[in-house]
């Protein structure tokens, strides 16, 4: 089934505007979902949307937005008046910075949408855009969802990556953590070497497509299981070791993967010669 746009208008870069569609790059269809049921007899439970001072359920055409500016005081805002605000970015993604594509710190990246051309006008200047901004990021704004995002877009593939990207404000520090605050000052070097030479071993290119959500595999096997009447006995979890004595536990790591690598290694036994007649 073809991605729908959730969003259409135009990203521009000084002069220039294009007609853009935006798509969301994640499917949140991939994820089991589950429903809350009445355990008697497993009927779906309803939300009910009820107003305890008329003691009766509302429906939707008689609920208003409401903002509490004061204590059990509120004032009502239609969608007429949300309509009135009329910010650039609720049609336009003007892109005002650019900078390397690797210089925003990954924390402040949410979430993932494609651009793409809105026609076959369009194409060929997006073309030229996405290809000009090669090893850049472009910085603006989009209004989505009833709200302002800050966003950077960059090229990917045939199109571009948009991504929003949370304000300043809504990082916390890491000096909130109080079990941070007691680390030491220092660690011995020929830790860290050991260290390194572990990970050193586990190094290579990232493949994400060999990577699956295990949790998801072993809940659809629970659920298929149940459709067809079976039980799945599930294996106890191992606690891991603790680790007492870290340069021993880095030198038996070491050990355990030359050992595993050998063991997989193809055996080279050359092929027997015939003997000549």
């Amino acid at each position: 089934m073809p991605a729908r746009p959730t969003w259409k208008g135009y990203l521009k870069i000084s002069l220039v505007n294009i007609p853009i569609k935006v798509f969301p790059a994640t499917d949140t269809a991939a994820t089991l979902g589950f429903n809350q049921l009445h355990a008697e007899c497993q009927t779906r439970i309803q939300q009910k949307r009820w107003c305890p001072t008329c003691a009766k359920e509302v429906p939707n055409t008689d609920i208003v937005k409401g903002y509490e500016f004061e204590k059990g005081r509120w004032v009502v805002v239609g969608e007429e008046d949300i309509q009135k605000v009329r910010v650039e970015s609720t049609r336009v993604i003007n892109l005002e910075k650019f900078t390397d594509d690797t210089a925003i710190d990954p924390i402040y990246l949410e979430r993932a949408y494609y651009l793409a051309p809105d026609g076959p006008v369009a194409r060929d200047a997006f073309a030229v855009i996405r290809e000009g901004m090669k090893g850049k990021a472009g910085i603006g704004k989009v209004a989505l969802y009833g709200r302002e995002y800050l966003v950077k877009v960059q090229p990917r593939e045939q199109g571009l990556v948009m991504y929003t990207l949370r304000h300043a404000a809504e990082i916390r520090s890491m000096k909130e953590i109080d079990e941070l605050s007691e680390m030491p000052a220092s660690v011995k070097p020929a830790e860290v070497k050991l260290a390194q030479q572990v990970m050193g071993t586990f190094e290579g290119e990232l493949d994400f497509e060999s990577y699956k959500d295990e949790y998801q595999v072993g809940l659809r096997e629970i659920i298929d299981a149940k459709i067809e009447g079976r039980e799945i006995v599930a294996p106890e979890p191992e606690a891991p070791p603790k680790v007492v004595n870290l340069m021993e536990a880095l030198r038996k790591s070491l050990d355990t993967i030359s050992t595993n690598k050998k063991k997989s290694a193809p055996s080279e036994r050359a092929a027997p010669q015939r003997k000549r007649a």
